[in-house]
C-alpha cells in the first residue's frame, strides 16, 4: 500500500540466470521495509477505494465458483481493508495483515475490522485454518517471495487456494513504456515473469489452476493525477470532483492474476 507517481525510480536490478527472476540487488534489509510500511499513510489509496471495489469484485467472482461453500479468506497486504469488507459481505469470513499502522486504523474505524499490524512473514497465523489467500500487489514489495508463497502454503487447507496479483516484466505494456513503466517504482522489489512465477508456485508445493491477465478499474482522477501535465484541471473542485466519479477500466495486460491450489 504505496500509491505513488515515481515511475522510473527504481533499486538496482539482477535477474536470476535459473529462473529468471528480476529483483533488488542489493536489497533493503527486512527491518528497513518493515518500519517503511508501519509508518506509511496513504489517504489516495483509499480515496480510490470505488475502482479498487470493482477490482477486488472480479477476483471474488472467481474465488466464488472455486469456493462456493465460502470460508476463511486472509487477504494478505490487506491496506485499509477494502477487499475484506467486499469478501465479508458476499458471505466470507475475513481476516488480513497489514505492516501500515494508519491503514490497520483506518480499517477498523471505517469497516469495523480487525486486522493483525505486521509483516506477513513474522505474523502468528494457525496452521491449515484458510481457505484463501490473497496477495493482491503484495509480492513484488518484498525481498523473500518464496517465504511468503511458502507460509501461504502451510496456512492453507488442503485444496484451499492462492490468488496472487503481481506486475508482469515480460508484458508488451512492460516493454513498450520501458524505463518509464508505472510498475518500476521504489517500492517494488522484485518482478516476475510467467517462468519464474510457476517456477516460485511449484517450488513452493502449489499448482497453478488459473493464470490470466489483470485489469485494473481507477477514476480518471486517478490517472489525470498521475501525469504533471494533466493537473493543472484537479485545481478546479468542479473537474476534480466530476473526475473522481468516472471509472476507467485499463486492460493493459501487465499484470498477472493466478490462482494456484494445493492438491488434496
Amino acid at each position: 500500500m504505496i500509491t505513488d507517481s515515481d515511475y522510473g525510480k527504481i533499486w538496482e536490478l539482477s535477474r536470476c540466470d535459473n529462473c529468471s527472476h528480476i529483483f533488488a540487488n542489493p536489497f533493503p534489509s527486512p527491518e528497513f521495509i518493515q518500519s517503511l510500511y508501519s509508518e506509511a499513510e496513504d489517504p489516495l489509496y483509499q480515496e480510490e477505494a470505488r475502482g479498487r471495489s470493482k477490482n477486488f469484485e472480479r477476483i471474488l467472482r472467481r474465488l466464488d465458483k472455486i469456493h462456493p461453500e465460502r470460508g476463511l479468506l486472509l487477504d494478505v497486504g490487506a491496506a485499509t481493508g477494502i477487499l475484506m469488507d467486499i469478501s465479508r459481505k458476499k458471505g466470507w469470513n475475513v481476516e488480513g495483515v497489514e505492516p501500515s499502522a494508519w491503514a490497520v486504523r483506518f480499517a477498523r474505524e471505517k469497516y469495523g475490522l480487525d486486522i493483525l499490524e505486521g509483516a506477513f512473514e513474522t505474523a502468528p497465523l494457525q496452521a491449515k485454518k484458510y481457505t484463501v489467500v490473497s496477495m493482491v500487489d503484495f509480492l513484488e514489495h518484498i525481498p523473500h517471495p518464496f517465504e511468503a508463497i511458502s507460509l501461504a502454503q502451510k496456512i492453507l487447507l488442503p485444496g484451499g487456494t492462492l490468488c496472487v496479483v503481481t506486475p508482469d516484466i515480460d508484458s508488451l505494456t512492460a516493454r513498450i513504456m520501458g524505463q518509464k513503466w508505472w510498475h518500476y517504482r521504489p517500492g517494488h522489489l522484485g518482478y516476475f515473469s510467467k517462468k519464474s512465477l510457476q517456477l516460485l508456485m511449484q517450488r513452493a508445493g502449489f499448482r497453478i489452476t488459473k493464470m490470466r491477465k489483470y485489469s485494473w478499474t481507477f477514476s480518471l482522477h486517478y490517472l489525470l493525477s498521475r501525469r504533471p501535465g494533466f493537473r493543472i484541471f484537479l485545481k478546479n473542485h468542479f473537474f476534480a470532483s466530476l473526475f473522481k466519479k468516472i471509472p476507467i477500466k485499463l486492460a493493459l495486460q501487465d499484470s498477472f492474476e493466478i490462482y494456484a491450489t494445493i492438491d488434496k
